[in-house]
């Protein structure tokens, strides 16, 4: 009994010592394992500190270049002539000689009325004259007949002074009668219309058999002279002082005169092939629209642009040695534009600066707040902020001017 009693002690102190080694092992793994991962978390966090290379963005140094602006107004459009064809006289449509759209010569008939009685006005007064000229006939032979009587005093001088002025009433008679033939046939004759220009005939409202009266609200048609068209278009008072300032001469028919050649730009975006000028200028400023109005002349050889149309002026300007940058390199705020420039060690400012109100294709003019030698960032200017440093991509002038005409 003593011995195994002895034997399960020695055998528990083994178990609790294996105990105690296995346990001692574990913590000194964990320890390790411990050891180990902040280790590796204080490397993370130092990776995550650790500073970002910049970033890059393209740049360009700016240079000075000419380039010509196109001042843009909308136009309105009408002919050298637009001619309301109206009648008269009274009377129904008798007859169309011509079609809405129809290419007209001066004098060339367009409409016939059917109004009788200017016919019959003619008859009467024709007739009138007849009877007249017979009243005189009779008054001169009295007038013949009394004379000698008189002269041999058979009869009073009163007899021939009464047979004289017989014969001057007869004579107003037939003279009334004849202006009554006279304004019976021009009457008559506004019965048939013709055209007074060269033009295009307009629409059309009236058919065969319509009562049309001198009254009458719409015309028979419009005949409009194209073979010049006036495009009328406005300046507001800047523009207006701009242009004064900007065109040379000392007087405005000067300034008119040295105005460049105008084009013209059509509704569907084409550009019409002829060149026009500007040939005057409205003395008086609109107060309701605080603009005066232009005048510009283009000739219409081909009938292509007609009376009642739109379009778009364009008044050249050219600019020498300005500073032009891509309007992509610079951002708009609260009317304001704004370019980001770059200094020799990568750093970006932001810079304001004032752009004229007149673009050229994609570019802006400066007119303050750069000059030529300046670096500014091309492209991204969104994501960046004032400060910031960068990796600059300098790019070709050919490049950033490849679009400037």
């Amino acid at each position: 009994m003593s011995s195994i009693s002895i034997h399960s002690n020695n055998y528990k102190l083994i178990f609790m010592k294996n105990t105690v080694q296995l346990l001692t092992g574990f913590g000194a793994a964990l320890i390790l394992l411990s050891s180990c991962g902040g280790s590796q978390n204080q490397g993370g966090a130092m990776a995550a500190g650790a500073p970002q290379p910049p970033q890059s963005y393209p740049v360009f140094k700016i240079s000075l270049h000419d380039a010509t602006l196109n001042n843009e107004y909308p136009a309105t459009l009408q002919g050298q002539q637009n001619i309301e064809i109206r009648p008269k006289v009274d009377g129904y449509v008798d007859k169309i000689y011509i079609d809405e759209g129809s290419v007209v010569k001066k004098g060339q008939l367009l409409f016939k009325l059917s109004a009788p009685q200017y016919a019959q006005d003619v008859n009467t007064a024709t007739a009138a004259i007849a009877s007249a000229e017979a009243d005189v006939s009779a008054a001169q032979l009295q007038v013949n007949k009394t004379r000698p009587l008189v002269e041999k005093d058979i009869i009073s001088h009163y007899e021939l002074e009464s047979a004289e002025y017989t014969l001057k009433a007869r004579k107003a008679t037939l003279a009334q009668a004849k202006a009554s033939l006279a304004n019976a046939k021009t009457n008559l004759g506004y019965t048939v219309i013709t055209s007074p220009v060269d033009g295009v005939v307009g629409a059309i409202p009236y058919k065969l058999g319509s009562l049309i009266t001198g009254s009458t609200a719409q015309p028979l048609t419009t005949v409009s002279n194209i073979g010049k068209v006036y495009a009328y278009f406005a300046l507001n008072e800047k523009q207006l002082l701009d242009f004064s300032r900007t065109v040379k001469g000392k007087t405005m028919n000067e300034k008119l005169a040295n105005t460049p050649p105008v084009s013209l730009v059509l509704p569907d975006g084409s550009t019409y092939a002829e060149k026009g000028k500007v040939e005057t200028i409205s003395g008086l400023i609109n107060t309701e629209t605080g603009s005066a109005s232009y005048r510009a002349a283009f000739p219409n050889p081909v009938g292509l642009i007609r009376s009642g149309g739109s379009a778009t002026i364009q008044i050249p300007q050219t600019v020498k040695d300005a500073v032009l940058i891509p309007q992509k390199a610079a951002y708009e705020l609260q009317g304001k534009h704004f370019v980001y420039v770059v200094d020799g060690k990568g750093a970006v400012k932001n810079t304001e600066v004032s752009v004229m109100d007149l673009t050229t294709g994609q570019y802006y003019v400066v007119t303050e707040g750069l000059k030529a030698g300046d670096t500014i960032v091309t492209d991204g200017a969104g994501s960046l902020k004032d400060g910031m440093v960068i990796k600059p991509e300098v790019q070709e002038n050919a490049v950033v001017y490849k679009d400037l005409k």
